[in-house]
């Protein structure tokens, strides 16, 4: 793993700020001070507040849609695809919440990069609902709606930035299984 850098850390920062107030509330000024340091000198390492949240957005967007693409290439059944998704979500919101709530919040804030992310964001819920369809042909999941299917589990699975730091002792493995067994089997007894 490559040392943090000090672009690094402005990024993680700034994710915090934009988290706690939003994107159009945060002054680079606001980043400058909870940085310690002149807003000036921000400049040094990154060139707008626009370059950091597509530095967060896009960065995170790529790996879904990358790790998406090689969950869909596996030989796996689409149940055990479902599985790797919500503990992929899981994985990514555990290691950055404040990230994921710009993911989530704040995507509609990206200039020249909002078609790019809205290519990727279309690209992963293709492979999903597609999954999902594999899924009901192969008799593997019960034959509903698949768009409803693929909203109901990315309501959960998107809103988990906001409930993950109230947990102190999560474990991501337990709570990705205890995720798949409740989104994917039900609360049927």
């Amino acid at each position: 793993m490559k040392p943090e850098t000090r672009k690094d850390e402005i990024i993680k920062t700034a994710a915090k700020l934009f988290k706690e107030k939003g994107y159009s509330a945060v002054t680079m000024r606001d980043l400058a001070t909870a940085m310690g340091m002149k807003a000036a000198s921000l400049y040094n390492h990154i060139s707008s507040k626009q370059e950091i949240l597509k530095e967060i957005i896009i960065s995170l967007a790529e790996e879904f849609t990358q790790s998406m693409e090689v969950i869909n290439s596996s030989n796996a059944s689409s149940l055990d695809k479902l599985s790797q998704i919500i503990a992929l979500h899981v994985k990514i919101t555990t290691n950055n919440t404040s990230g994921m709530a710009s993911l989530n919040n704040d995507w509609m804030h990206l200039e020249d990069q909002l078609a790019y992310y809205l290519k990727l964001r279309n690209n992963y819920e293709t492979i999903f609902l597609n999954i999902i369809e594999e899924g009901i042909s192969a008799s593997e999941i019960k034959n509903l709606n698949p768009e409803t299917i693929m909203f109901s589990m990315l309501s959960t699975l998107r809103s988990l930035y906001l409930w993950i730091p109230k947990k102190e002792a999560l474990n991501a493995n337990d709570l990705a299984n205890s995720l798949s067994n409740i989104l994917i089997q039900g609360i049927n007894k």
